[in-house]
């Protein structure tokens, strides 16, 4: 039998999928903790624009993790895709809402659905340069959203107290 989808006695239990573990680092980990803290005080606190901007990212984020594979293939095609899909929510987001947190978060996934472009094009950027994008502008998504978040709140807090 192969072994790549078998654990060592006494590993502890894994999600594998394909032989790919999607959060197999303490970052990633970091990371869907973070999503996971910014998105639930999201749909706590937040008003319906950061609800929406909160279920879009966690959908997206989990439609990324699904589609990854080890090799990067025809993943890659997907994470553009899904990505062009989060920046549309979030333009529709910064049109329709009276709220300016949209329109940062749509700045950073532009980076995001940018960074994809320059890949496709084979600029050839520097190796990391690519990730590092990707993971600094998902910290400023999360940070747009949790302070859109926290001023929906503390608007409805006021309105509450009138």
């Amino acid at each position: 039998p192969s072994r790549a989808h078998t654990l060592e006695p006494g590993a502890p239990p894994r999600a594998w999928r394909g032989g790919y573990f999607v959060f197999e680092t303490i970052y990633s980990q970091i990371g869907a903790a973070v999503t996971l803290l910014v998105v639930g005080f999201a749909f706590l606190k937040g008003d319906e624009p950061e609800r929406v901007g909160g279920a879009a990212f966690v959908l997206v984020a989990l439609a990324n993790a699904l589609t990854a594979d080890s090799s990067g293939g025809l993943s890659q095609w997907g994470w553009l895709a899904l990505d062009i899909v989060l920046f549309a929510v979030l333009i529709g987001l910064a049109l329709y809402s009276r709220r300016a947190w949209p329109v940062w978060a749509a700045g950073f996934q532009a980076l995001i659905v940018t960074g994809h472009v320059l890949m496709i094009a084979n600029l050839r950027p520097p190796t990391d340069a690519f990730p590092a994008v990707i993971n600094l502008s998902n910290y400023g998504l999360h940070a747009a959203l949790a302070v859109g978040t926290f001023w929906a709140w503390q608007e409805r807090r006021v309105a509450g107290k009138l």
